[in-house]
């Protein structure tokens, strides 16, 4: 009698049953019974019929060990330490994915000469002005963008988040209709 009071304690906690409490049998292999109640359970089990219940001891976690769970002292395998993945996109022909519910833009290519219009052009206008040109045409007082090496301005093009931060000048001239 002692039995069936624990397996209406047992039923009270696992509240998924559909069936009332005094007539739960007991069938535990078709819920996935984690670790917290594998104790609690397994030893009203192991008098019982169902010996042979499988208990998840994890969420879906893949073991760094040979054994599990792993005995104390014993250090994890480096092979099985899952590692991030970052695969070079460099060359790569497909264009990511775009909804249909997005409207159609139709926008021409952005060329180098544009990226000249809406980097340089503000600041060579500025020097040619106020006379800060040599003979050469470079400017006597660059600025840091100016300044930078092509090894560093590629390594900060390419460092994250370095579209968020830029300083971007409001270009009021349109440098398209000049020409």
């Amino acid at each position: 009698m002692r039995f069936c009071c624990m397996q209406d304690t047992i039923h009270s906690i696992n509240t998924f049953g559909v069936t009332t409490p005094k007539f739960f049998r007991g069938d535990f292999k078709k819920f996935s019974m984690l670790m917290k109640l594998k104790d609690f359970i397994g030893k009203i089990l192991s008098k019982s019929q169902h010996n042979n219940v499988h208990y998840f001891t994890d969420r879906g976690v893949r073991p760094i060990y040979m054994e599990s769970p792993p005995i104390k002292g014993t250090p994890p395998i480096p092979e099985m330490i899952p590692e991030i993945i970052v695969p070079d996109l460099e060359g790569f022909k497909l264009k990511p994915y775009v909804s249909y519910r997005v409207p159609d833009v139709i926008q021409s290519e952005f060329t180098p000469q544009d990226l000249f219009y809406a980097v340089y052009s503000n600041k060579i206008a500025e020097d040619f002005k106020n006379n800060k040109l040599n003979s050469d045409g470079n400017s006597l007082e660059p600025s840091p963008d100016e300044l930078m090496t092509p090894e560093e301005a590629k390594g900060r093009a390419r460092s994250t988040g370095s579209d968020i931060f830029s300083s971007f000048i409001d270009h009021s001239v349109d440098h398209k209709s000049t020409h």
